[in-house]
């Protein structure tokens, strides 16, 4: 099998507690930040729903320079499920077509011709593609905890939704 179909079902899964999260993010909250240090929830919530179109750069692209990139956002809740949709889409659509020999090239990425890392594609894809999106979904759940915004089940039940 190659290991482009493996990747597609996670990340299938993955979008697909992405989206039951990103639907639970309350309109009237845009602007609420859990504390002065931490970004709103509709920074935080933009930032999961554009992570996608770091899997699509990633897999067209052999390197990335953040200071020429321009990087979405998400500026009012209306675009949010929309966004992540389009952006989802087309990192779909990339991981489809991607081979493994491909998977197998270095990618790199620089800040201001500074080295930040070099490493295979698939490597980029599950860490800080993938990984980056559970890891930030997961910050957001917690906002959401802390409004009282009923927690989706992404693993199993959550407090909220005691599905078995």
């Amino acid at each position: 099998m190659p290991i482009n179909e493996l990747l597609l079902r996670e990340f299938d899964r993955e979008m697909s507690n992405t989206r039951k999260t990103l639907q639970r993010v309350p309109a009237e909250k845009w602007d609420w930040k859990p504390q002065e240090k931490s970004g709103s929830l509709g920074w935080m919530a933009g930032h999961v729903a554009t992570l996608t179109g770091f899997t699509t750069v990633t897999i067209k692209t052999p390197a990335l320079e953040i200071a020429d990139a321009s990087i979405p956002k998400v500026e009012k809740h209306a675009d949010l499920l929309n966004t992540f949709e389009k952006m989802g889409g087309e990192a779909r659509v990339a991981l489809a077509g991607v081979t493994d020999e491909q998977l197998q090239q270095t990618w790199t990425l620089k800040r201001n011709g500074n080295l930040i890392f070099s490493m295979p594609r698939y490597d980029v894809l599950r860490t800080m593609c993938f990984n980056h999106i559970v890891h930030h979904r997961g910050q957001l759940t917690m906002y959401l905890r802390q409004l009282d915004v009923p927690v989706p089940a992404l693993y199993g039940p959550s407090a909220d939704e005691k599905t078995f």
